[in-house]
C-alpha cells in the first residue's frame, strides 16, 4: 500500500468536499471529515488498487467518477439529509475529483511499491566458455593459408 498517494487522494477529497458542501450546504466539520475519509478509502481501495491495475488508467478514473459519487452522494444523505442540493453538490464534488484522478493514477503507476527489484547480477567466479565446430568459411581460409605456407 503506498500511503503517500492515499495522503495525496484524501487531501484532494477533502479540499473538494469540504469546498463544494461547505458553501453550498453549511454542513458540519466533523461530517465532511467523515465523507472525506471513507470516500477517500473506497475510491483507493477499489478504483487504484483494484481497477487501475487490471484495467488501466481510463477505466479506473470513469470507476473513480462513480464511485465518488455514489460514496459522497449516500454518505452525505445519511449524515446531511436528503434533498436534491445533495445530488447536484455529489455531482460537482465527483466531476472536480475526477480530473485529479489521471494524474494520481501516473503518480501511483510510476511508483508502485509492491513490485520487488531484483539487482540480478552474475558471479564472475562461475563463467564457463563455449565451443563450437569451424564453420565451412574458417576452414576454407585455413586452407588457403596452409597451401600459401607450403609454396614458400
Amino acid at each position: 500500500m503506498n500511503l503517500k498517494a492515499l495522503g495525496i487522494k484524501l487531501i484532494i477529497n477533502t479540499i473538494v468536499v469540504f469546498s463544494i458542501f461547505g458553501i453550498f450546504n453549511e454542513t458540519a466539520l466533523s461530517d465532511l471529515v467523515i465523507i472525506s475519509l471513507l470516500t477517500t478509502t473506497l475510491a483507493y481501495v477499489i478504483g487504484d488498487l483494484f481497477i487501475l491495475r487490471r484495467f488501466g488508467n481510463v477505466a479506473a478514473s470513469i470507476a473513480d467518477f462513480f464511485l465518488a459519487f455514489f460514496a459522497i452522494a449516500f454518505l452525505s444523505s445519511m449524515l446531511i439529509g436528503s434533498s436534491s442540493q445533495i445530488i447536484i453538490a455529489s455531482l460537482g464534488a465527483a466531476f472536480f475529483i475526477t480530473l485529479t484522478e489521471p494524474f494520481l493514477h501516473a503518480y501511483i503507476q510510476e511508483n508502485k511499491t509492491d513490485v520487488v527489484r531484483k539487482d540480478y547480477r552474475i558471479p564472475t567466479g562461475r563463467l564457463q566458455t563455449e565451443f563450437a565446430e569451424e564453420t565451412e568459411a574458417q576452414s576454407i581460409s585455413r586452407k588457403k593459408d596452409l597451401r600459401r605456407d607450403q609454396t614458400k
